[in-house]
């Protein structure tokens, strides 16, 4: 999962959604996924992602590239064929896969005050809102 947001990508750009519902157990899916993550990020054009599971077992990841010529690339990468084909017959019970050109894109982050907290007194640094 990331701890992240992915903002202030100028747009136009792709976002891939993929959705999925996990089997149980793990059968290598963490060690597959953290080098899924070090693979797409050789990808040029490669932008970025979010990703969140629930305890159930559903998860939403949304990766972002430039252009669908990464996103052609990322899908011919043969370790990552290797991880969808696994997918199916291990990890997954079912998932589905949306891929949508993104027009327009804003963020908000909480702005630090002049000693660098916010108002709840937490550490934070930021700027206000982009609106593209």
């Amino acid at each position: 999962m990331s701890d992240h947001l992915v903002a202030g990508i100028e747009p136009p750009y792709y976002a891939v959604v993929f959705t999925s519902l996990r089997t149980e157990g793990d059968r290598g899916y963490g060690e597959t996924a953290d080098l899924m993550k070090q693979l797409v990020e050789e990808i040029p054009g490669y932008l970025g992602y979010e990703s969140a599971r629930t305890p159930g077992g559903l998860g939403i990841t949304v990766g972002y590239f430039r252009d669908e010529d990464a996103i052609a690339a990322w899908r011919s990468r043969l370790e990552h064929q290797s991880a969808q084909k696994r997918g199916r017959a291990e990890w997954y019970e079912s998932y589905s896969v949306h891929v949508a050109k993104v027009e327009r894109s804003y963020s908000f982050q909480r702005a630090a005050d002049k000693d660098g907290q916010d108002k709840d007194g937490q550490s934070k640094g930021g700027q206000g809102s982009v609106d593209r």
